[in-house]
């Protein structure tokens, strides 16, 4: 995700307005404005941020890895299949703070939460991100996670080995002219659910999340 560290005056709902984009507009706008430079080639939920006509910050969500998916959802009564993570989101520099929370939390009105009851998505470390917009909109916070190798292309632009139908080889990315770069910087971890049940034991798992990081510490 990037946002602009700048003070600026807050966002006026009125002023915005938040919408369905195509996969190719969102994923243009991503490559322009987002740290990674990158956007997977499909999406599951695209929305974009609108200032009248012009297009000015976009979110894609599309289903993690099946790994991931299964960290979120154990121990309560969903399926893996039922979790999408918020995948990349950028919004214009020159936007109030509050933009990136406001698309955030309005592009998750436009998902059927009956088919995708769990969210997750990971805050970057690395780039000083500490996940303020997610706790905004009331994702909760499971801790830290180790941080993973990246590929980078020949433009700087970030990408990962999933694909569509498939994963690609490590062969593959450096015939593509990628890079592995490790990372050492863990991330941020955040969920959220739609039904209050479960987002109550998310609740709960975080208190003891942070108690054993808190004693791992110590």
């Amino acid at each position: 995700m990037m946002v602009a560290h700048l003070e600026r005056p807050v966002l006026r709902v009125g002023d915005y307005a938040v919408g369905d984009i195509t996969h190719a507009e969102g994923a243009a706008f991503i490559e322009q404005y987002h740290y990674s430079k990158s956007a997977a080639n499909t999406s599951t939920a695209r929305l974009g941020l609108f200032d009248g006509d012009d297009l000015v910050g976009a979110i894609l969500w599309m289903p993690p890895t099946k790994v991931a998916a299964l960290s979120v959802v154990r121990g309560t009564r969903h399926d893996w299949r039922g979790v999408l993570s918020c995948s990349r989101l950028a919004v214009h520099p020159d936007l109030p703070n509050n933009a990136a929370s406001f698309l955030l939390g309005r592009s998750m009105r436009f998902i059927d939460r009956d088919r995708w009851p769990a969210f997750v998505t990971y805050a970057d470390t690395r780039l000083g991100h500490t996940g303020a917009i997610y706790r905004a909109t009331n994702w909760i916070c499971f801790g830290e996670v180790p941080g993973k190798s990246v590929w980078i292309g020949p433009s700087g632009e970030q990408r990962g080995q999933k694909r569509t139908d498939r994963n690609l080889t490590v062969a593959e990315m450096e015939a593509l002219g990628f890079n592995r770069v490790p990372i050492r910087y863990p991330k941020i971890k955040f969920v959220h659910f739609a039904d209050k049940r479960s987002q109550r034991f998310a609740r709960a798992k975080a208190r003891g999340l942070q108690r054993r990081a808190e004693r791992k510490a110590a």
